[in-house]
């Protein structure tokens, strides 16, 4: 049994490797790329985010570190500016993980939607104190807040496709520790 319960948490990060690897293709891909047009949401940040509230387990560090430098360096962005800002919020939230265990999903996306403001803002004051050019605030907010919106749309989909839900209380990984 416990080597079931291991075996599922690596297909689970497989599943993620699988997943941020076919957003970005998409993120690659030249589709709408007329002047002008709104910026779609960060579904990999949403992801990322979900995942971390749900079972922190399943994503570690690492695998977030390194699916986000690749996308840093192959969307020509500051090589791990964003990386550990995001590793910094998830961080955030995987410290209040018997907190978010507890809380309602309104809240949960009200603590997620502030946290991606706050990696909006951060991100924007970097490439300001570095003097460096950034796109208009208007569009950086609009994906941002598309991204917010498209939050409860992922943890529908991860629920729903791969059975990711929070642990209920008192619920113990494969070594016997809480979750």
């Amino acid at each position: 049994m416990v080597d079931s319960l291991r075996s599922s948490v690596w297909l689970y990060r497989l599943v993620f490797l699988g997943l941020a690897a076919a957003f970005l293709f998409l993120k690659l891909l030249p589709l709408g790329s007329v002047a002008g047009e709104w910026p779609g949401p960060d579904i990999l940040l949403c992801l990322i985010f979900a995942w971390v509230v749900r079972r922190p387990d399943f994503l570690p560090v690492p695998l977030i570190a390194a699916v986000l430098l690749l996308e840093d360096l192959l969307l020509m962005r500051p090589p791990g500016l964003w990386t550990a800002l995001v590793i910094l919020a998830t961080e955030f939230i995987r410290s209040r993980a018997a907190l978010t265990r507890e809380l309602g999903f309104v809240t949960e996306w009200l603590l997620v939607a502030g946290m991606m403001a706050a990696l909006l803002i951060s991100y924007r004051l970097a490439f300001a104190f570095a003097f460096l050019p950034q796109p208009s605030f208007g569009f950086a907010l609009v994906q941002t807040v598309w991204s917010i919106l498209c939050y409860p749309l992922v943890v529908a989909a991860s629920r729903l496709a791969f059975d990711l839900r929070k642990p209920a209380t008192g619920e113990v990984d494969a070594y016997g520790k809480r979750l």
